[in-house]
């Protein structure tokens, strides 16, 4: 599917010589035009039978995604988008920008939710950094106007179209780092995903840690979750009432806490929800909707196949996994490489 390019507006240099944009593409999935669900077939197993229509995926280069409906549900309420600003003088990404929503399936139209929010959080996004502005400024920026789009979906109170919330922007920090900024609502989530052999325990040692920027030479970090869920089981772990394995069997884990949609409030996240990874690669940055780390959550488990071959590979791999292991739940998967 051919992304589509960001509107640019050129900037007048001194001589009053407009200055060539950055090269920019987008992609956002499933596509507005996407075919409006209609009653499916059902196999043997009473699962509604798959069809072209039920996978959207895009190489951006920079970055891979692709979203599927799964196996059991019967239309994809997730929704992902995409923006890589590239340099026109070298062709490198000057930024790459993720953002993955995942639509609350017991309230109205929640596809609408999630296809509102990535598109939304996705352009304000990019609007802050052509505008000069840094990640940590731009990422609160789209989470924002990701929360203003929803709540603008649909008023009704009583089962406003809902989401969750994750982004992430990737760019250069000198010569051989890279800072990655995310935040999120609700339980879909980023990974860094560290490539071959774990770091060292000195590096490990000297690392900054998440959310802090320290000034030196990047590291190589290990591979670690960049987000907390806003669920249920999270706060039984956070309250030490049970570890995460145990918390996941709770019959209420899955209850989110915080979501976007018009019945929360208009500043719905955490304080500490925007968070800053400084690390080198080799490695990828992974969004997910909990369709994919429902079956594989673990950081060092994740990084294998994550980083085993080519990213839209890795991602077209990671979705088949989760059907393989059941698909109960729509999956979404968006990974960006950081070279070593």
């Amino acid at each position: 599917m051919d992304p589509r390019p960001l509107p640019a507006e050129a900037a007048a240099d001194g001589a009053g010589t407009p200055a060539a944009p950055p090269a920019r593409r987008r992609v956002a999935l499933p596509p507005e035009n996407a075919p409006a669900d209609a009653a499916k077939a059902v196999d043997a197993e009473g699962n509604p039978v798959r069809t072209d229509s039920d996978r959207f995926a895009a190489d951006l280069g920079a970055v891979a995604v692709i979203t599927d409906r799964g196996i059991t549900h019967a239309r994809n309420d997730d929704a992902v988008s995409a923006a890589v600003v590239q340099d026109p003088a070298t062709g490198r990404p000057l930024a790459t920008v993720i953002v993955v929503s995942d639509g609350v399936s017991s309230s109205d139209d929640p596809q609408a939710a999630s296809g509102a929010a990535v598109r939304a959080g996705l352009e304000a996004t990019v609007a802050v950094l052509e505008a000069g502005g840094t990640a940590a400024e731009a990422v609160p920026a789209g989470l924002e106007a990701a929360a203003a789009a929803v709540r603008a979906v649909g008023a009704d109170v009583e089962n406003a179209p809902s989401c969750t919330f994750v982004s992430a922007v990737v760019h250069a920090d000198g010569p051989e780092g890279v800072l990655i900024t995310v935040a999120n609502v609700g339980d879909s989530r980023a990974y860094w995903l560290r490539a071959g052999a774990a770091p060292s325990s000195a590096a490990v040692a000297t690392q900054p840690e998440l959310s802090v920027v320290t000034d030196g030479a990047a590291v190589a970090v290990p591979s670690q979750r960049l987000t907390v869920d806003d669920s249920w089981a999270q706060a039984l772990v956070d309250a030490g009432a049970m570890d995460e394995q145990a918390a996941m069997r709770d019959p209420r884990a899955h209850t989110l806490l915080r979501w976007l949609g018009a019945d929360t409030s208009p500043k719905p996240w955490s304080d500490n929800c925007v968070r800053t990874l400084r690390t080198r690669g080799p490695g990828v940055l992974l969004l997910c909707s909990d369709g994919l780390w429902n079956y594989l959550s673990d950081p060092e488990a994740l990084a294998g196949p994550a980083t085993g071959a080519a990213p839209a590979d890795a991602a077209r791999e990671l979705v088949e996994f989760a059907l393989r292991c059941g698909g109960n739940d729509n999956i979404t998967v968006a990974l960006a490489p950081v070279a070593g």
